[in-house]
């Protein structure tokens, strides 16, 4: 089975239009590509911590996290999050199937190297990838959110382009991240020029004129590593475009897609 994860960020979910979740019932049941989601939920996070005066902060872009966080995170990510898109797909006359990383250990977590600053936020040390698998040949989309446990039980809040990255290395599928921006551009003239392909020695120049900055270097840094672990392709999609995904899934020139191939078109 041909598998694509697909990561949504929790930002951009509010502006997803009802196609998007048809694109994937429709992908699902085309036959070729079996849909996988993986979800964060940042704003929602902040906002229930908010709600229950729960103090939070930040250490190079990721949340410091105690238990007591981690019982909002997953309230957020696992309950209404997760749900959210189960409900959204089978609106969309699909089979949805949400989980988390913490079900069956399905990402079995371990501390990342700044624990004693970052509290319990986790890499993913392995995806047990016959729970998705089980899911998938039942006929459903398996929805993950991302939150791991290791051996002795503890949770562990990962970043979710680290947990989408760490499944689609597990099952090496591809490996697309949904956006609200149509790909990696270039504005010139003030029209955006979108780069529809990219290998490695392009990216890297890229980030030399600066084109590629900001929050886009990590997310191009992860894409390529996890090219190096046996993704077929890595793809930055615009998932607000009426059928964007779709259109992305049929091959047309649609979003950013990442490679390995040295021989690249002009772009």
């Amino acid at each position: 089975m041909n598998y694509v994860v697909i990561k949504c960020g929790g930002s951009v979910f509010e502006q997803l239009p009802p196609s998007f979740y048809q694109n994937i019932v429709d992908i699902q049941k085309q036959g070729e590509w079996q849909p996988i989601i993986v979800h964060g939920g940042g704003p929602l996070i902040s906002q229930l911590l908010e709600q229950v005066n729960v103090q939070t902060t930040f250490v190079n872009g990721l949340r410091v996290t105690t238990n007591e966080v981690l019982d909002v995170v997953e309230m957020a990510l696992s309950g209404a999050m997760n749900k959210q898109i189960v409900r959204h797909i089978t609106q969309s006359d699909g089979a949805a199937f949400g989980v988390s990383g913490i079900d069956g250990k399905l990402l079995e977590a371990v501390p990342v190297e700044d624990s004693d600053k970052l509290g319990f936020v986790g890499d993913v040390k392995k995806v047990n990838t016959d729970i998705i698998t089980s899911i998938a040949e039942q006929g459903s989309v398996p929805v993950i959110s991302p939150i791991g446990i290791d051996a002795k039980g503890q949770r562990y809040n990962i970043n979710a382009d680290m947990a989408a990255s760490a499944v689609a290395q597990a099952l090496e599928a591809k490996l697309c991240f949904i956006s609200d921006i149509p790909g990696i551009y270039q504005e010139r003239d003030g029209k955006k020029e979108v780069y529809h392909q990219l290998n490695e020695e392009r990216i890297q120049q890229l980030m030399d004129e600066e084109v590629i900055f900001g929050g886009m270097i990590p997310k191009v840094q992860s894409a390529l590593h996890a090219l190096h672990q046996n993704v077929l392709e890595v793809s930055i999609v615009n998932g607000t475009d009426e059928n964007g995904l779709w259109h992305f899934m049929q091959g047309k020139e649609v979003g950013t897609r990442i490679t390995l191939d040295k021989e690249m078109p002009n772009v």
